[in-house]
């Protein structure tokens, strides 16, 4: 059961960001929204989540140390753990990661990771406030549905490139064999194709997986 709370919701990232997060938590909270860069000092007095989806290890360090509240920061590339340790964090019970690409945050299921694995109970707290069901998954680069669904959407760039079928068939096929709620080409246009690429290309370089090895047509498509 959800707790019927009203929060003060900052965003750091851009304005997609922000319209996303609040299809995703309802209009109800209080969002405030800044660039990635923007001092936001005079800000965290008053909020009580933060969602940063361009986190950088000057500014974590500069403005989430002294915080308290949750932190939630957008791990798509690098991990949580990573992230931390880059911004000298010694105390990791305010910080979890997210995937902070498109479409992956308006979801039933919010996914995350954390670094203090004693602090499912601080997790469970502010997702009952912010009413959404949550899974927590391991601090591997890519969690898991976006490394999944990116890996998908390169396979279907094989696929075309092979020419075995077309881009609309392979979208109705999935669509239809998958239930999908997309094709993985209609995936790609709306999460972004340089940031399919980049995810692809992080995780390769975490774990060497020929399996995330970049299509060439995928790489070759214009930019967004």
């Amino acid at each position: 059961m959800f707790l019927n709370i009203t929060m003060e919701i900052l965003v750091v990232g851009n304005t997609s960001n922000l319209e996303e997060l609040k299809q995703k938590f309802g209009q109800k909270h209080t969002y405030h929204f800044v660039e990635p860069g923007s001092s936001i000092a005079d800000l965290l007095s008053s909020v009580d989540v933060v969602f940063d989806f361009a986190p950088d290890r000057k500014f974590i360090k500069a403005s989430y140390l002294n915080f308290g509240n949750p932190v939630f920061l957008n791990t798509s590339l690098i991990t949580l753990r990573e992230l931390a340790d880059e911004a000298d964090v010694t105390q990791h019970d305010s910080f979890f990661g997210f995937c902070g690409l498109p479409t992956f945050v308006n979801r039933s299921v919010l996914e995350v990771c954390m670094i203090a694995k004693n602090n499912d109970s601080r997790l469970k707290e502010i997702c009952l406030q912010l009413e959404t069901d949550f899974v927590c998954v391991e601090d591997h680069v890519g969690l898991v549905t976006p490394r999944v669904i990116c890996m998908i959407i390169n396979e279907a760039y094989y696929t075309l490139e092979e020419g075995t079928a077309t881009r609309h068939d392979i979208d109705l096929a999935m669509k239809l064999g998958t239930n999908y709620p997309y094709g993985p080409f209609e995936w790609a246009t709306r999460i972004g194709l340089q940031q399919v690429i980049a995810l692809l290309d992080a995780v390769y370089n975490h774990t060497h997986d020929d399996r995330y090895t970049v299509c060439t047509l995928l790489r070759s498509e214009p930019g967004d």
